[in-house]
């Protein structure tokens, strides 16, 4: 058995995700891989909109916190 962390994130939707871009095949490791890549992003943008949501006084995490960290973290290209 392996000792690296396998991601949370189920690697079918992933390797979709893949294949959308253009991608004919995937192999597993890209899925695996791409997956740890979203999931620490994931991580990163969760913990600013956390504090953005304490910030305003609520344990709640909104989508309008999620926005507002995804443009502080200047990655304004994954908002709509």
């Amino acid at each position: 058995m392996s000792n690296q962390v396998q991601p949370i994130l189920p690697l079918a939707p992933v390797e979709r995700i893949i294949r959308k871009a253009g991608a004919d095949r995937v192999a597993e490791d890209a899925g695996v891989e791409l997956a740890k890549v979203l999931e620490e992003y994931g991580i990163e943008i969760s913990r600013e909109a956390i504090t953005l949501a304490k910030h305003a006084k609520r344990t709640t995490v909104k989508e309008e916190d999620i926005r507002l960290a995804v443009a502080r973290l200047k990655r304004p290209s994954f908002t709509t």
